[in-house]
């Protein structure tokens, strides 16, 4: 795929943009007499020869304004093929979490969690829609964390990226892939709003804006932000591309730049983090495949099944040798959130009811702390028993890496072959130290549900 932007005006032709946020009103003329090629470099600006005849590209410039950083410089006398990304592509994504929806939120949390958030709130509200003549819900997931700059964005909304540095190695975020996979099965479309502390940024990914296109496009304003001033950033795109972007943006979303403004203005001047709204959510024959309390379910406590967003099947996860039906994880989101992560770091609110998450460990009686090596690495086992687990006939072993669940409820040993063998039995260890290879890789499955069938998984086993 190549993220690209085109300025819609005959050569020549100057067009006025006032600033959209802030105390950045002043407007000013840009005039492109020349058609070029800005190929987009996170430390440099580049203007390049023009697109040969050989490219799938065109616009009324002669050509797209590329902003891939994969794109290397043209020259006249070399033709170079760059393949296409067919907006049906979006679709495929979504399917990493056919088999379960609450795996694509798990995407959007990871990220939360990745970009240091201390608070994350999940909800799914009715908002306007001037297209459908009424309310709509939109699912919304806000954090608090550290924002994304310019080239930060652009490296999430892009199709893979390298693996962590050595400074993010115990980041959950790994395939490049997460919000766009996540986003894409729970809606057909999604806005993301983020802001540090010098900028602020605003994306669109959205199948409905791509139908009928042969490439992806993905619109992306971004502002330069000193307290409350804002203007354009004009080191990574024109303000004709700006003004192009948003249109798109007011045009295809439920969004018009005061509803923008009203939702960056959560941050505050100061603040930072990140705003995911989704919409066209995924359908569950005539209703939705989710299902939700628009109350607080504070005042509503009498168990999962009364509140929060549920899974509206509420069917339970196929696990090998598995008879019990009362597995609240797998159709409560609550319920989920509770145990994700081994090591809670974030407050989470699902339909303003707050999450008690918990250590999973902790919870359980006659624990017994256990180690054993696998060629020459080490894993420590926490063993105890469940009385909550026990009443559902549930046991097995909670697989965590990098202190995120991927298993739940394997059950192994005698635990395969009788239902009342181990009953309650809960094992909890977090597996990433044989998981992970000194070269960064993974064999941990790009869903994050489960692992790949690999010697060190088996030898496990």
């Amino acid at each position: 795929m190549v993220l690209y932007e085109t300025e819609l005006k005959e050569h020549g032709a100057c067009k006025n943009m006032a600033g959209i946020y802030g105390r950045s009103n002043t407007s000013e003329e840009t005039c492109d007499n020349i058609p070029c090629i800005k190929e987009m470099n996170f430390s440099h600006k580049h203007q390049n020869p023009y697109i040969t005849e050989s490219s799938q590209f065109n616009s009324v410039e002669d050509g797209p304004r590329i902003l891939d950083p994969a794109v290397n410089k043209r020259t006249s006398t070399h033709t170079r093929n760059f393949i296409k990304t067919n907006p049906s592509y979006l679709r495929t994504l979504g399917q990493t979490h056919a088999g379960w929806i609450f795996g694509a939120v798990a995407e959007l949390i990871d990220n939360s969690r990745d970009a240091g958030a201390s608070r994350l709130d999940i909800s799914i509200q009715s908002m306007f829609s001037k297209k459908a003549k009424g309310k709509v819900p939109v699912l919304c997931v806000s954090d608090d964390g550290r924002g994304m700059t310019y080239e930060e964005m652009m490296r999430m909304v892009s199709f893979g990226h390298d693996k962590p540095n050595e400074y993010c190695q115990d980041q959950i975020g790994r395939f490049g892939i997460g919000l766009k996979s996540g986003a894409m099965k729970l809606g057909k479309d999604a806005l993301v709003l983020t802001q540090t502390s010098t900028s602020r940024s605003v994306s669109f990914l959205s199948q409905s804006f791509n139908d009928k296109k042969d490439n992806i496009e993905i619109p992306v304003v971004t502002y330069c932000k000193e307290g409350q001033y804002m203007e354009v950033d004009l080191d990574v795109h024109s303000k004709a591309a700006a003004e192009h972007n948003l249109d798109a943006i007011k045009e295809f979303s439920r969004f018009n730049e005061y509803f923008i403004g009203e939702k960056v203005g959560l941050f505050g001047e100061d603040g930072t983090g990140t705003q995911v709204y989704i919409w066209n959510l995924d359908r569950w024959g005539e209703d939705y495949a989710l299902e939700w309390n628009p109350e607080n379910t504070d005042e509503n406590p009498a168990g999962h099944g009364n509140g929060g967003i549920l899974i509206r099947s509420k069917r339970v996860r196929s696990r090998p040798r598995q008879t019990s039906k009362d597995v609240p994880l797998d159709y409560s989101l609550k319920a989920y959130l509770e145990v994700m992560f081994l090591n809670p770091q974030m407050k989470i609110t699902v339909q303003g009811s707050l999450v008690i998450t918990r250590h999973l460990e902790k919870t359980l009686d006659k624990t017994s702390v256990m180690s054993g090596e696998i060629k020459g690495r080490t894993i420590w086992l926490t063993l105890g028993m469940s009385v909550e687990e026990y009443d559902r006939v549930n046991c097995g072993m909670f697989l965590f890496w990098h202190g995120r669940l991927i298993e739940s409820y394997k059950r192994v040993g005698g635990q395969q072959h009788s239902p009342d063998v181990g009953r309650g039995m809960i094992g909890v260890a977090d597996i990433t130290d044989i998981i992970d290879n000194e070269d960064g890789s993974t064999w941990v499955l790009n869903s994050k549900q489960g692992f790949q069938d690999c010697e060190m998984y088996v030898k496990l086993e």
